[in-house]
C-alpha cells in the first residue's frame, strides 16, 4: 500500500508541474501585456519602465524560475491588471466557488445515487424508463447551454430569478441547477448499471432466501459491491464540475475563480491566469488522487497490481 500511495502522489505532483509549465509558456506567446496595460500613444520609455516594474524585461527562463520558486515561498506575484497580490485575489473568489461546488457535489450524491438505486430496484418498470430517459437527456445537455436556457426562461421571460451575481439564496438556484443536472444524471445511470450487475449474484439470492426484504438486500449487500465504479464517476464528475464552473460562473456572472480566470485571460494578466489554471489542475489532480487511493482501499487487487 505504501508503494502504491508513493507512486500515485508522485504522478500527481508531476502532472501539476507539467500543466503549470505548459500554461506558463503558452501564455507568453499570446502577445505583449504591456500593449494592453498602457494607454494608446504611450511613450516607449513609459512602456519600458512598466515592463521593468513587472519583471517582463527578464529572459523568459528567469521569469519561469522566479514564478515557480515563488509558489513555495508564498510569492504568487502581482496581478498586472488589479495591481494586487494574486493569492489575495483568489482568496476573495474562492469562497463563492467552493460554496457553489459544495452544494452541487452534495446534490449529486444525495439525488444521483438514490435515483440509480430506485431505477435498479424498479428495473424494467415505467419508473425506471422515465428516470433513465431523463438521465440520458441530462447527461448530454452541456451545462452552459442549460444555463442560458435557465436565464432565458426564469430571468427574461418569467422574471422570477436573478440572471447573475450573488447575495441571496435565489442567486444560487440557476447556477446550481446548471452544474448539477449532468453529474446527477451520470451518477444515477452508473449506479443503476453497477447495481444491476451485482443484484443477481448468489450471495444476494441467499439473503433473499432467508426472507430479507428486497430493499434491504440491495442496500446492505448490493450497493457496497457497486460502489467502486460509482466512486469513479463521482471523481470524474467532480473534476468536470471544477472545470465546468469556469464556464457556468461566466454565464451567471458568478464572482468566483472562474470569472476571474476568464477576465484575466482577456486582459493578458498572465500571473492570474497561470495561478488560476494551477489551482484548477491541482484540484482535479487531487480529486483523481483520492479516487485512486479509494480504489486501493476498497479493492486490494488494484493496490497489489
Amino acid at each position: 500500500m505504501k508503494r502504491y500511495i508513493i507512486l500515485r502522489v508522485g504522478k500527481a505532483v508531476l502532472t501539476i508541474w507539467a500543466v503549470y509549465t505548459l500554461v506558463f509558456f503558452l501564455t507568453r506567446v499570446t502577445g505583449d501585456p504591456i500593449e494592453w496595460l498602457t494607454l494608446a500613444g504611450a511613450s516607449d520609455s513609459a512602456k519600458e519602465i512598466l515592463r521593468t516594474n513587472l519583471g517582463l524585461d527578464m529572459p523568459l527562463w528567469q521569469q519561469y524560475i522566479k514564478s515557480f520558486v515563488g509558489l513555495f515561498t508564498g510569492d504568487t506575484g502581482m496581478s498586472y491588471y488589479y495591481a494586487r497580490s494574486v493569492s489575495d485575489l483568489f482568496a476573495e473568489r474562492m469562497i463563492p466557488t467552493i460554496s457553489l461546488g459544495s452544494i452541487v457535489l452534495g446534490l449529486t450524491i444525495v439525488i444521483g445515487i438514490p435515483l440509480g438505486v430506485l431505477a435498479a430496484v424498479k428495473h424494467n418498470t415505467l419508473l425506471d424508463r422515465i428516470t433513465m430517459s431523463s438521465a440520458v437527456v441530462g447527461s448530454t445537455l452541456p451545462n452552459f447551454i442549460l444555463g442560458i436556457l435557465l436565464i432565458f426562461i426564469f430571468s427574461l421571460k418569467l422574471r422570477i430569478l436573478p440572471s447573475g451575481g450573488i447575495g441571496t439564496p435565489q442567486h444560487f438556484l440557476m447556477p446550481v441547477i446548471a452544474l448539477s443536472v449532468g453529474p446527477i444524471a451520470n451518477v444515477a445511470r452508473l449506479t443503476r448499471s453497477s447495481l444491476l450487475d451485482v443484484i443477481g449474484q448468489e450471495h444476494l439470492d441467499c439473503a433473499r432466501a432467508k426472507g430479507m426484504r428486497e430493499w434491504k438486500v440491495v442496500l446492505k449487500h448490493g450497493l457496497r459491491n457497486a460502489l467502486i465504479p460509482v466512486i469513479t464517476i463521482l471523481g470524474a464528475q467532480l473534476s468536470a464540475m471544477i472545470g465546468g464552473s469556469v464556464v457556468v460562473e461566466t454565464v451567471f456572472a458568478w464572482p468566483g475563480i472562474g470569472t476571474l480566470i476568464v477576465s484575466s485571460a482577456q486582459q493578458r494578466d498572465f500571473p492570474v491566469v497561470v495561478f488560476g489554471v494551477l489551482v484548477i489542475s491541482a484540484s482535479v489532480t487531487f480529486v483523481n488522487l483520492l479516487v485512486d487511493l479509494s480504489y486501493g482501499l476498497l479493492d486490494p487487487r488494484i493496490r497489489d497490481h
